[in-house]
């Protein structure tokens, strides 16, 4: 926070929108996950990862500022979060693929990473629009991103098998963190609330 209010006043007095912000933040992430890990930076990749997601602090700081967020906001913001560890994960995937040469089973846990970090996201996303309460969880963004990219730093420093162990790490604790929120959605008192039928779907006949 002390960090993040200069900088967000001083973006704000410049004209820029905490929307563009989050746009911008999430454009420099995977420009720089894109070019920098397929071709081997992965220190570079590992440190500009972390000053980008600094951005996720400060796009929120300057809507405070500003007299609070909105709905468009939070939705742009988390689809952007998306987006920026969709580029993350499969850049590593390609660089542990086509450089590295890693052993099928490595390249099988990122891309395992890659999809259950997206589920974790969704299941609180759509459980908050049935009108359910899903919070923490094992690894939740910030151990994804701290674990992802230790693990690229020190692997770019040639510490052997910490991208690997940073991997299967996240995969272990993203399987846990995607049970644990099942399971609170499903303790919530308005799980078994009845929801109405998509749209075109007819509604169950009375039989009473």
């Amino acid at each position: 926070m002390v960090v993040a209010e200069p900088v967000a006043k001083l973006l704000l007095r410049a004209g820029l929108s905490a929307n563009a912000v989050t746009v911008l933040g999430t454009l420099a992430t995977i420009g720089a996950a894109v070019t920098l890990i397929p071709t081997g930076h992965l220190v570079w990749a590992a440190v500009l990862t972390l000053f980008f997601a600094a951005f996720d602090m400060i796009d929120g700081t300057m809507a405070r500022l500003r007299g609070g967020g909105t709905a468009y906001g939070a939705t742009l913001d988390a689809s952007c979060d998306r987006l920026s560890d969709g580029a993350l994960f499969g850049a590593i995937a390609y660089w542990l693929i086509y450089v590295d040469q890693a052993d099928k089973s490595t390249v099988v846990v990122a891309l395992v990473v890659l999809a259950l970090s997206q589920t974790i996201s969704y299941i609180k996303a759509r459980a908050e629009a049935g009108g359910l309460k899903v919070n923490g969880g094992l690894i939740e963004r910030p151990e994804r991103l701290i674990l992802a990219v230790g693990g690229l730093f020190l692997d770019g420093l040639g510490v052997n098998l910490a991208l690997e162990v940073a991997l299967w790490t996240l995969a272990v604790g993203s399987v846990i963190t995607v049970v644990q929120r099942l399971y609170k959605a499903s303790r919530d008192p308005k799980a078994n609330q009845r929801i109405a039928a998509p749209a075109g779907v007819p509604e169950p006949e009375d039989t009473h």
